[in-house]
């Protein structure tokens, strides 16, 4: 990171991947299920990403969509991904719990932690659903934490930039606070400059046609919610590189 900002990227494919790496990100968080906010990728998807990137890849470990309060089948299935992330190759890992109250559930970020150990772990964005965010903070300090993904509790990183600056502050460098959540080249700037992030996550997303010739009208495989069948949601180069560049740019 010799220009002084990082760019994470999340991403859900091996297009996606490769992409992300070409327009200049310094790390990729590999998901499944982006339109709900990311659940944990298939090991064969990290697997293909490991053999074609070369950026540090930290993968998320979340078993459903929904909330961030975990029954003890699902804490068993977090754990087991994570054994299996570890094998194939991750280079970090992604997740977060919290009480039925709001705040950070200690005793199985302790538990997951000692798992993932000793890859670097990002507690994401359930951050942005606790209580008290400026004691969250503390308490992911004391459990650990490398980082935390925050859009300052808010809609998106920018209307929550005032809380993203006051966490950094806060932070005084013992947890990374990266602003994540709504970031485009139209708002990184001030993102940045606003939160005095050193890095900061996005994904850079444009639609592209399916290559579907024959297509039905009449069926979708997912939800009213999902995504339209024929559009394919890939990390755009481009978009990265501007990303990329704007950030060089304020230094």
């Amino acid at each position: 990171m010799d220009d002084g900002f990082l760019m994470e990227v999340c991403v859900d494919s091996v297009e996606s991947a490769v992409n992300a790496e070409r327009g200049g990100a310094g790390r990729i968080e590999l998901c499944a299920g982006l339109v709900e906010g990311g659940t944990t990728p298939s090991m064969g998807l990290l697997q293909v990403v490991k053999q074609c990137v070369r950026v540090p890849v930290f993968v998320m470990i979340r078993p459903r969509g929904g909330d961030f309060l975990y029954s003890d089948r699902e804490v068993e299935v977090m754990k087991a991904d994570i054994r299996l992330a570890k094998l194939h190759g991750a280079d970090g890992l992604v997740f977060g719990a919290l009480t039925e109250d709001g705040r950070i559930d200690t005793e199985l970020c302790t538990a997951l932690l000692a798992v993932c150990r000793p890859l670097p772990v990002t507690f994401h964005r359930a951050f942005d659903m606790v209580h008290d965010p400026l004691v969250a903070l503390e308490t992911l300090i004391s459990l650990g934490f490398e980082r935390v993904l925050t859009s300052g509790c808010d809609s998106s990183a920018l209307e929550g930039l005032s809380l993203i600056k006051r966490l950094t502050e806060q932070a005084k460098g013992r947890i990374v606070v990266v602003p994540g959540g709504g970031i485009t080249e139209r708002n990184l700037q001030r993102i940045l400059e606003g939160s005095t992030a050193s890095e900061f996550h996005c994904s850079a997303r444009s639609a592209r046609d399916s290559g579907m010739k024959f297509r039905n009208p009449n069926v979708a495989m997912g939800a009213s919610f999902s995504a339209p069948e024929y559009s394919i949601k890939v990390a755009d180069v481009a978009k990265v590189r501007t990303l990329n560049a704007i950030a060089k740019n304020i230094l």
